[in-house]
């Protein structure tokens, strides 16, 4: 075995592992839980702006 064969079986693992972090990012088990996470920065600005509401009421 010498450094060209190392060099292979890391590219091969390398390549498996991608592909399987793709399968992970794009199965349908996945799905629901990425679709909270891309909408956590807007639920931010509904917390802040009835933050905002409320300090003027109170204020």
């Amino acid at each position: 075995m010498d450094i060209n064969d190392l060099r292979g079986l890391s590219t091969l693992l390398l390549m498996v592992t991608f592909i399987g972090m793709c399968f992970w990012a794009y199965s349908k088990k996945r799905k629901k839980s990425f679709d909270e996470a891309a909408n956590l920065p807007f639920a931010d600005e509904e917390l802040n702006q009835r933050t905002m509401q409320e300090e003027g009421r109170n204020g």
